[in-house]
């Protein structure tokens, strides 16, 4: 069974102009009808840091969930945006972006990987009281543009930490659209190996010609979890200048369905949500 994780935060988080919170909620909430497994809503970060995201608690209140399968992810940065995240009952995951690079943990949380590494683990004791899932993203996890050190190896060592801690759910984060097939399967193969109980995930930023291939590479290597974001719109503000968008749902779906996965989506819901993609990004 594959997992496909819509990212409407992802694509919003780096656009300058605010967008209306109603418009944010009115897109979630089509979203919502198409039967994505995971919509990836919003983050409880500091507003300074992500300006557009200062409204996700506005728009959790104005969005419809009870006709919808889909479960709700929001990102935090710290413990006390995870505590607030999870005041609300509903949301079911907490995401946590954990780098094998300590320059872009400092960027991306105004922390070292070790302080990041001890926040995981309080966030991770405070899910279990709550019973949420954390899922823990490694950023940087196919390279970085910094110089930091990069290997396998060290993605397998966090992989390692985070087990220890309990974390179940890992995604390898292509956080500047620098992983190649080879490296996505070497990657996944030697981490769905060694750590069978984890639910790996990908959360892969591409050039629109290389997403094929990129999603083919993680299948084959047993990864059953993939972000996209509709258009491909996104990419990681805290990263470089040049932000590499996510990878296009829509060029993802028929891929995986091409590959015999059934998805479970609306398609006729999924073509609504078209019409008010270029609207909501002013694209």
């Amino acid at each position: 069974m594959i997992k496909l994780i819509e990212c409407p935060r992802d694509a919003m988080q780096g656009i300058p102009t605010f967008i209306d919170t109603a418009i944010k909620a009115a897109y979630i909430n089509q979203l919502l009808e198409i039967g994505f497994d995971t919509i990836d809503f919003g983050s409880f970060v500091s507003p300074k840091a992500i300006p557009q995201m200062r409204d996700t608690a506005e728009v959790l209140d104005l969005l419809d969930l009870h006709q919808s399968k889909s479960k709700l992810l929001a990102i935090v940065a710290n413990t006390r945006g995870a505590e607030d995240a999870l005041s609300f009952e509903q949301i079911d995951y907490l995401g946590f972006p954990l780098s094998v690079s300590e320059t872009f943990q400092k960027r991306n949380t105004n922390a070292s990987i070790a302080e990041a590494l001890h926040t995981v683990e309080e966030i991770q004791n405070k899910c279990e009281i709550k019973g949420k899932t954390l899922v823990t993203y490694l950023s940087m996890g196919f390279g970085n543009p910094y110089g930091d050190p990069y290997s396998p190896e060290l993605v397998a060592e966090y992989v390692r930490k985070l087990d220890e801690l309990g974390i179940t759910i890992i995604s390898l984060s292509d956080t500047i659209g620098a992983a190649t097939p080879q490296l996505i399967r070497e990657l996944f193969e030697t981490q769905v190996q060694a750590f069978p109980e984890i639910e790996f995930g990908a959360h892969l930023h591409s050039r629109p010609e290389q997403i094929d291939e990129k999603l083919k590479a993680g299948i084959l290597a047993g990864c059953k979890r993939f972000d996209g974001a509709l258009k491909g719109f996104g990419g990681c503000p805290m990263a470089k200048d040049e932000l590499v968008g996510n990878m296009d749902t829509l060029a993802m779906i028929p891929t995986l369905e091409g590959l015999g996965f059934e998805l479970g989506l609306n398609k006729q819901e999924l073509a609504e949500a078209m019409k008010l993609v270029s609207f909501v990004f002013n694209a």
